[in-house]
């Protein structure tokens, strides 16, 4: 079958690579990909977001399967778009991804907080606020204790989320996000949240809108330095599986979270098909959710598909005809590490263009490289953004794999290039 992934980084190469794995594979395309992506697929310039354009795309190359990579064009609505060329048309293109209304879910904080609510779902306490109730923020601010979370309601690429101990900071972060439009559109709603205490923890499903599956557990590094120092950024590693992930804590988060998502979701109306990221809390043993989004994570992607023994398009298939039941999953048991190489100045300003070396060293069974900010600069591979290698290793351990993903990391090269070298180790000193 031909197969159409919408995405450039580098969940979308682990997409790609998995995909051209598949005996069912007939063509790959990815719209816009990267330099990584060109070498198991085809890369086609075309913009996510131009559904129409995505259409034309679709029957000009007889694509069967569309898999949207990020939130993007599943909040903008591209599942929704393509289920309606399907009726008018009579065609039968499936579509990995959940609806536009079910996208609400990382698309809008106060959308998900309010599931939350009305499923009884274990979260951190919150008030949503806009430029109507402004004063019952300042009300809410004063009946919390420090620090203080603010997340603008709507997509901010990452960068909606703002945390201060400071009091006065936090009013004046609310009034500049909703009266000063800080991040746009995107926070003239935010939602003020209390601060959860523990370690977070990834948790992703797949659904096709009746039956689930658990892909499996990880945790992400977010910030730039070692030691959760400096400013956030789109990952800068992760691990899978979370060693305290075990068969209890699992089963909370299947039964007090996961279920009740789907059926509230059903009860309003909407099934939920595709990937479903929960972004958790382990608070003293007991789940607690921070956020969803609405497709796989990045870095965790990156950790978990490794992993994954099944065959991706009997994945993807499985959510598109709605029949993930039929799926065999088999994860291997081993850990998997992954360390970001990343520009010098990310998550700030960075300078692309810079040639990468040493891409061609790797050549291992249990290791894996996957691009992320990479094009192809006169015939070479070079950097096309922050975050822009991702090398992963598979082993007995968490301690092995990290070092041999260290060891891949030391062996790629450009300049200024930048990486944590402590990824995993606070959860190998929880193991002591």
């Amino acid at each position: 079958m031909n197969v159409l992934l919408l995405g450039s980084g580098g969940r979308e190469h682990a997409f790609a690579h998995f995909i051209s794995k598949s005996k069912k594979l007939s063509k790959l395309f990815i719209a816009p990909g990267n330099a990584g992506t060109q070498l198991v697929g085809v890369n086609v310039v075309l913009n996510p977001l131009d559904f129409q354009s995505v259409w034309s795309f679709i029957t000009e190359n007889q694509i069967e399967l569309v898999v949207p990579g990020n939130e993007d064009p599943l909040v903008a609505g591209v599942t929704d778009f393509i289920e309606a060329q399907n009726s008018k048309y009579g065609t039968s293109v499936l579509v990995a991804g959940p609806s536009k209304y079910a996208s609400q879910l990382e698309g809008s904080k106060s959308f998900s907080k309010d599931l939350m609510s009305e499923a009884g779902i274990p979260t951190a306490r919150f008030k949503t606020i806009n430029g109507h109730n402004f004063q019952e923020g300042i009300q809410f601010l004063d009946e919390l204790e420090a620090p203080y979370v603010l997340k603008a309601d709507g997509l901010a690429a990452g960068k909606g989320v703002l945390i201060t101990d400071d009091k006065n900071e936090a009013q004046t972060i609310l009034s500049d996000m909703i009266k000063g439009e800080m991040f746009g559109a995107a926070s003239s709603t935010v939602v003020i949240e209390e601060f959860l205490k523990g370690i977070e923890i990834s948790v992703f499903v797949v659904s096709d809108g009746n039956n689930y599956q658990i892909l499996g557990s990880a945790k992400d590094y977010k910030r730039i330095f070692e030691g959760d120092q400096g400013p956030n950024t789109g990952g800068m590693g992760a691990i899978s599986p979370v060693p305290f992930a075990d068969q209890e804590f699992m089963d909370k988060v299947k039964s007090q979270i996961v279920e009740p998502t789907l059926k509230t979701l059903q009860d309003r109306g909407y099934d939920y098909r595709g990937f479903l990221f929960l972004g958790l809390m382990n608070h003293n043993g007991d789940p607690k959710v921070i956020e969803y989004n609405v497709r796989m994570g990045d870095p965790e992607t990156e950790a978990i598909f490794p992993r994954l023994k099944t065959d991706m398009l009997d994945l993807l298939l499985g959510i598109g005809n709605k029949d993930i039941s039929s799926v065999e999953f088999d994860l291997d048991e081993r850990t998997a590490a992954t360390v970001f190489l990343v520009s010098e100045g990310y998550p700030g300003t960075i300078e692309k263009g810079r040639l990468i070396s040493g891409l061609e060293a790797i050549n291992n069974d249990n290791s894996f490289v996957f691009h992320a900010g990479t094009t192809l600069k006169d015939g070479m591979v070079a950097t096309n953004g922050g975050r822009v290698i991702a090398v992963t290793s598979l082993a007995s351990d968490i301690q092995n794999a990290v070092e041999a993903s260290m060891k891949l990391a030391d062996k790629i090269d450009f300049q200024g290039k930048f990486y944590r070298k402590d990824i995993g180790q606070d959860l190998i000193s929880l193991q002591k």
